[in-house]
C-alpha cells in the first residue's frame, strides 16, 4: 500500500512538474510574441518608438557582426545559440524568400535580443545590400521576410575642368567617382571619352541616395553640360511617354541616344586606324586595313554597338575568333581577334545595343591583345571613327513646348553658355 502511495505521489509530482514546464514555455513564447508585436507602452502616450529594420528596438540590444569568409547561415545560427531543429525550420521558411547560398563574406548582420545577457536572440537581420535586408524571426513560427530601407533623395551639383581625365577631375573635386561612369553612359553616343582634352569642362545636376542619413550612392544624372572640343553638349533627362522610361535629350529635343555606340569597348588606346595602305606587323607587307584596332587588356568585354542579329560566328586564320552582326539593311559590323564569345552568342542570335558579345583577345594574325572593329555600309567598308550615327526618336512635335518649358530653368541652372 505504501508502495502504491509512493508511486501515485511520484506521478502527481511529475504531472505538476510537466504542467509547470509547459506554463513556462507558453509564457516564454507569449513574451516573444509580445515583443514581436511591439506594443506601445501604456504609461507614456507621447512615446515615439525607435525603429530599425521595421522592428521597434527601444528595449532590445543590437549586436553587429560581419560575415566571415566561408561562413554560412547555419554557422551563424549555431554561433548565436540557435539549435539545429529551429535552424531547419528557418531554412524551410527561406526557400521562397532568399537563396541562403548568396550570403556573402564582408556583409553585415545584426542580432537583436532583450537587454539581458541570458536572453535568447529574437531576430537575426542580414543586410543583402545597403538598401535590402532579410529578417529571420527566431521565435515561432520562425518567419523569414525581406524588406527595404527607406531611401532619401538629395539633389547636388558638380563642376569640373579636366586636366588629365574625367575620373581624376571628379575625385580631385571630392565627388563620387560613379559620376564619371554615369556621365560616360549619358554621352556614350556623342562623346569619345578617350578623346577628351585638357581644358574640357562639365557641369552636372545629379541626385544622391541616402539611407538613415548615410550616403549610399549616386541615383542618376538629372542634367549636364559637357564642353568638349569647343562645343557644348547638353543632356536633359526627360520622360515624354508615361508608359516608357525617360532618356536624355539635347537643348533642341534630339535624343542623345544614337543607333550606334561610339565604340564597342572601353579601350586603352587606338593602336591602328582605318587605312587603305597599312604595314602589317605580322605579314610585313603593306595592305588595306579597313577597321580600327583598339588596344585593350585580354578579357576586356566587347559590346555590340547596336541592335542586330549575329549572321556569322567563327574562326578565321587572319581575324581569329570573330563575329559579324547585321544591324539593318545598310549597316553591318565585325569584331575580330576575340579571346572568346559571350554566353548565348550564336549565329542567328538577336543582340541589343550595349549587349556583351565577347572578349578582347589575340587570336589569328595578331601581335598582342586588341579588338579589330570594322563597319560596312551597303557592303563597303567605312571608317568607324567618322561614321555618322543617326539619332533615336526625338521629342515629339506635340511634346516640344512642354519639353522646352521644362528645360528652360534647368539650362539656366547649368549656366554655362
Amino acid at each position: 500500500m505504501n508502495r502504491k502511495r509512493t508511486i501515485t505521489l511520484i506521478i502527481i509530482l511529475s504531472l505538476l512538474l510537466a504542467a509547470t514546464l509547459v506554463f513556462i514555455v507558453i509564457d516564454h513564447q507569449k513574451n516573444h510574441r509580445q515583443i514581436a508585436d511591439m506594443e506601445t507602452p501604456d504609461q507614456d502616450p507621447e512615446w515615439i518608438p525607435v525603429v530599425r529594420y521595421g522592428i521597434v528596438v527601444d528595449t532590445l540590444e543590437m549586436h553587429e557582426y560581419i560575415v566571415k569568409s566561408g561562413e554560412t547561415l547555419s554557422v551563424i545560427l549555431e554561433r548565436i545559440g540557435i539549435g539545429s531543429n529551429i535552424a531547419n525550420q528557418i531554412y524551410n521558411n527561406c526557400k521562397d524568400v532568399m537563396d541562403t547560398r548568396k550570403i556573402r563574406a564582408g556583409q553585415p548582420y545584426i542580432v537583436l535580443k532583450m537587454a539581458d545577457t541570458l536572453a535568447a536572440p529574437l531576430y537575426l537581420v542580414y543586410e543583402n545590400s545597403k538598401i535590402q535586408y532579410t529578417v529571420f524571426e527566431l521565435f515561432e513560427p520562425y518567419k523569414v521576410y525581406q524588406e527595404e530601407n527607406e531611401i532619401t533623395y538629395v539633389h547636388d551639383t558638380i563642376a569640373c575642368v579636366i586636366t588629365s581625365s574625367l575620373w581624376n577631375a571628379i575625385v580631385a573635386d571630392k565627388g563620387d567617382p560613379a559620376i564619371a561612369a554615369e556621365l560616360a553612359d549619358v554621352y556614350q553616343w556623342t562623346i569619345d571619352f578617350f578623346g577628351i582634352q585638357k581644358g574640357d569642362e562639365f557641369f552636372a545636376i545629379y541626385e544622391k541616395k541616402y539611407v538613415e542619413g548615410n550616403y549610399i550612392g549616386l541615383n542618376s544624372i538629372e542634367a549636364a553640360l559637357f564642353k568638349h572640343g569647343g562645343k557644348n553638349y547638353y543632356a536633359f533627362y526627360y520622360q515624354q511617354d508615361s508608359a516608357k522610361k525617360g532618356e536624355y535629350f539635347d537643348e533642341t529635343g534630339q535624343s542623345l541616344r544614337r543607333e550606334f555606340l561610339k565604340a564597342p569597348l572601353n579601350y586603352s588606346r587606338i593602336s591602328s586606324k582605318f587605312s587603305n595602305s597599312r604595314y602589317h606587323p605580322v605579314l610585313k607587307i603593306y595592305r588595306p586595313h579597313h577597321g580600327v584596332d583598339y588596344a585593350a587588356p585580354a578579357g576586356t568585354p566587347v559590346y555590340s554597338v547596336g541592335n542586330g542579329k549575329v549572321v556569322e560566328k567563327g574562326y578565321d586564320k587572319g581575324g581569329g575568333n570573330y563575329l559579324k552582326i547585321k544591324h539593318n539593311s545598310i549597316y553591318t559590323t565585325v569584331y575580330m581577334h576575340l579571346k572568346g564569345f559571350a554566353t548565348g552568342i550564336a549565329q542567328g542570335t538577336s543582340v541589343s545595343q550595349g549587349q556583351l558579345i565577347g572578349y578582347v583577345g589575340s587570336t589569328g594574325l595578331s601581335t598582342g591583345p586588341h579588338l579589330d572593329f570594322r563597319v560596312y555600309k551597303n557592303g563597303t567598308p567605312i571608317n568607324p571613327l567618322s561614321m555618322q550615327s543617326p539619332p533615336a526618336e526625338p521629342i515629339s512635335e506635340a511634346m516640344m513646348p512642354s519639353y522646352l518649358e521644362f528645360i528652360a530653368p534647368v539650362k539656366e541652372a547649368l549656366g554655362r553658355d
